[in-house]
């Protein structure tokens, strides 16, 4: 069986190949921000990184017909539980419209549609961005008309579950955790039995990172505003 992953980033498209479970072929297909400059949304990116991705299939002498599925990385779409999803006319809709934000991720699920289309296979997506297994509490913040929302890096973050899970001989499902994602946006969150509990919103909350502030004193963003006649 052979798989083809996907994973669009802010500056790059990473592309994988497995048979089974071995990765057979891997690339990170670069953009340059020149290249990325010619288009005015995200979703104008589509039609050039699907030619860049079927470029490199057939570089590599591998046709979307030769694959049993297409798996794209999950982006900001409706709620979900942790899981596998076989992608749908509805999730694309979500994925267009940037249901929960606009981020690179979105074009996952369009672009494993697209390609498994083309070759007359599934197109699924795993634990995307938008996973939401929160405990009741986790959902107060310090204001009664604001709810706190599940958005973190919950692909890895399970991944990252399992294989401790495994390197402590227990199962996923009983184990717990503490697990920190860091890249370009930072989750910090408990898993308990499995399921991420608690997390920061990686896209405006917790740690600062490489590219986002992370949760920023509001009274000094205000006062800030002030200073600078923003508003």
């Amino acid at each position: 069986m052979k798989i083809l992953v996907l994973n669009p980033g802010s500056t790059s498209t990473k592309v994988a190949i497995f048979e089974d479970e071995k990765q057979i072929e891997q690339k990170i297909l670069r953009h340059s921000p020149d290249e990325l400059a010619k288009f005015k949304t995200l979703w104008e990116q589509f039609d050039f990184r699907l030619r860049i991705i079927l470029d490199f299939l057939k570089e590599k002498n591998f046709k979307p017909s030769d694959f049993s599925a297409v798996v794209g990385i999950g982006g900001l779409l409706r709620p979900v539980r942790g899981g596998t999803y076989r992608v749908n006319e509805k999730m694309l809709e979500d994925a267009k419209n940037n249901f929960q934000g606009e981020h690179p991720s979105n074009l996952g699920c369009a672009l494993a549609y697209e390609i498994a289309k083309i070759g007359g296979v599934e197109a699924f997506t795993v634990d995307p961005v938008s996973v939401d297994e929160f405990e009741p509490l986790a959902r107060y913040s310090g204001h009664p008309l604001i709810q706190r929302r599940s958005l973190s890096h919950a692909l890895n973050i399970h991944a990252t579950a399992r294989i401790a899970s495994e390197k402590i001989g227990k199962r996923f499902e009983e184990a717990n955790f503490v697990i920190a994602h860091l890249g370009g946006g930072i989750s910090v969150c408990p898993v308990k039995g499995g399921k991420i509990i608690d997390a920061n919103d990686a896209s405006s909350d917790g740690p600062f990172s490489p590219e986002r502030t992370g949760g920023a004193s509001t009274s000094t963003f205000h006062n800030s505003l002030l200073f600078w006649k923003i508003y």
